[in-house]
């Protein structure tokens, strides 16, 4: 019996069990975020696209019972196969709780050597395993490193066959390691010093040193929504513009895992809007930001022939054209975000942002007298180098911006709100600033802060400098999160294999301070502890192609605030990625 979930989803995929391998495919967060993660979604197609599988979905549960899966309510002890699809640090102890609350032994190393239902294999994979696969590790038999498509069918086919064979658990995984893409997280052991860092890492022979991701080289049709729900958190029909980003900005891992940036052509994503289904008008773009002017306009053209509104997450400021302005204002759309994500100008350089003031002021014109009557701003505090005064001068954008607006606003009779979103930087790996602390202290009072007390004392006293400051800005709402709430990401972020016990007592209900204490584990050597030029980082058991050196020098570049360019895959070699890609 399906759950009332499904009552109002369309593509849903049934199918009769026998004669077919049964997959398990868990998303470790609520329906409404799981049918609006485009990654799930494309998963779950791929997977039931294969005949001989019958795939069925898992959502974290909201409110306590079996965990039973949507399509048929089964158990997840029903299932010889396990996928878990990560995308946020914040997910990962519920990833580690459903696997308790479906009867399954959460520790790989604790299930029996017959792969069967009840005692399945577990594979996990998305964008926060192949970032850093290490907190999740010892929960996983397998870990799928890159993107689905290459990978994936072919993955299931041959596990469901060993299966079938009765092949032992330790052979399927030995058999596993070294193809592309899979990481066996069981036969590699870590060695830590006091301080958290690794000091060595072993395997056995015939098992690579690191193991390389898998990426999609191109694509006939852009991904795009293959389900779609009216309890969808983002409701709306999704298609995917591209898969990385070349501005590579320094906080972003998303900008240097997913190297080489990628941008669908224009073909391919018209292709993928014709998938819509025609009741639905709402259209969501991913990756607006990176988009080609080109190919903004084909889309802009067809959404506007076809009478589609335009949905996105946020926009560059300087790469807002007359034609995507017509398309905002004939989509009657009211909200927009832009983000500075820097305070300052100066620190826009820190972060290879490359926006100036004049950039943001001239966007939020263009969009206000499009018809935008809400516009957020997304900024980080904490970052490298941070002080008051680039805090002051986000506090006199945010000034100029209502000055600028307000007349605007008062021409057609309603003044445009603005809310600015402030949220603590959390260091990311693969990126420049993996070495740096959170909080934004520098490495000598980093080092001193072994209770994570001055980086939140920090970033709260800068909170209440913004809010005094800007107390007097009218129509304006501040929204800002919790830094003890970030430091537990920061912690996950740069985690290790030795949180596992934190994230499995988390996710039956334990505090996260409490957990920490009671496996003798401290945030400080995560989150704040400043990481050395020539230190081994655990996610480096990956290997994004990414040559040695390189984060760092990008990571130097920032401190003397200086730009990079952005990638130009046909003649660009800095990095060392399309070189990899070349010779992979």
């Amino acid at each position: 019996m399906s759950t009332p979930f499904l009552a109002g989803e369309t593509g849903t995929v049934r199918k009769r069990w026998k004669g077919r391998f049964p997959v398990a495919l868990l998303y470790p967060n609520t329906y409404p975020l799981a049918i609006s993660n485009l990654g799930f979604q494309l998963v779950y197609s791929l997977l039931n696209e294969c005949d001989q599988v019958v795939c069925e979905r898992f959502v974290y549960p909201a409110s306590p019972g079996p965990l039973r899966s949507l399509e048929s309510g089964r158990p997840l002890a029903d299932f010889p196969l396990v996928l878990g699809s990560i995308s946020f640090e914040h997910d990962f102890f519920r990833l580690a709780g459903m696997l308790a609350a479906g009867g399954i032994e959460p520790y790989a190393a604790d299930r029996p050597q017959r792969v069967a239902p009840g005692a399945p294999l577990v594979a996990l994979g998305g964008v926060a395993v192949f970032m850093n696969p290490e907190p999740l590790a010892p929960f996983a038999d397998l870990m799928v490193i890159g993107e689905a498509e290459p990978v994936l069918a072919d993955l299931v086919r041959d596990l469901a066959a060993m299966v079938a064979q009765g092949a032992p658990r330790r052979d399927m995984q030995q058999r596993l390691a070294g193809r592309p893409g899979c990481y066996v997280p069981s036969l590699y052991w870590f060695t830590f010093a006091d301080t958290g860092a690794v000091t060595a890492v072993e395997h056995p022979a015939g098992v690579p040193d690191r193991v390389g991701k898998v990426v999609l080289a191109d694509t006939r049709v852009a991904a795009h929504s293959m389900q779609l729900s009216p309890e969808a958190e983002l409701g709306m029909y999704m298609t995917e513009l591209g898969r990385g980003c070349s501005r590579g900005c320094r906080f972003c891992a998303a900008g240097f895992i997913y190297r080489p940036p990628r941008l669908w052509s224009g073909e391919a994503i018209l292709a993928a809007l014709e998938e819509r289904p025609r009741r639905v008008d709402r259209v969501g773009l991913l990756g607006m930001e990176m988009a080609r002017a080109g190919t903004l306009e084909e889309i802009a053209g067809y959404l506007q022939e076809n009478r589609c509104s335009l949905s996105f997450s946020s926009l560059r400021a300087d790469r807002i054209s007359d034609r995507l302005l017509a398309l905002l204002a004939a989509s009657n759309l009211k909200s927009v975000a832009i983000a500075p994500d820097g305070c300052s100008e100066r620190l826009r350089r820190v972060i290879n942002k490359g926006l100036t003031e004049r950039d943001l002021l001239d966007a939020a014109l263009a969009l206000v007298g499009a018809g935008i009557v809400h516009l957020k701003l997304y900024v980080m505090l904490g970052l490298p180098t941070e002080t008051n005064q680039d805090l002051d001068e986000l506090i006199s954008l945010v000034q100029a911006l209502r000055a600028r607006l307000l007349p605007v606003g008062r021409r057609r009779g309603r003044v445009a709100e603005i809310t600015l979103s402030v949220n603590s930087f959390v260091p990311k790996p693969w990126t420049p600033f993996q070495y740096v602390s959170y909080g934004g202290l520098d490495p000598e009072a980093a080092m001193a802060d072994r209770d994570c007390s001055r980086s939140l004392v920090a970033l709260k006293e800068k909170i209440r400098y913004l809010r005094k400051g800007l107390q007097r800005v009218a129509n304006l709402r501040i929204r800002v999160d919790r830094p003890e709430r970030v430091l537990q990401q920061a912690v996950f972020s740069r985690g290790d294999r030795r949180l596992a016990p934190v994230l499995l007592a988390m996710g039956r209900g334990r505090p996260f301070r409490r957990a920490m204490r009671d496996h003798g584990l401290d945030a400080w050597q995560y989150a704040v502890r400043p990481r050395q030029r020539d230190e081994r980082m655990c996610w480096q058991v990956l290997d994004h192609g990414i040559r040695d050196g390189y984060l760092w020098q990008e990571y130097q570049k920032a401190m003397q605030e200086k730009q990079t360019i952005p990638c130009d895959t046909a003649r660009c070699r800095r990095c060392g990625v399309c070189d990899a890609t070349a010779d992979g």
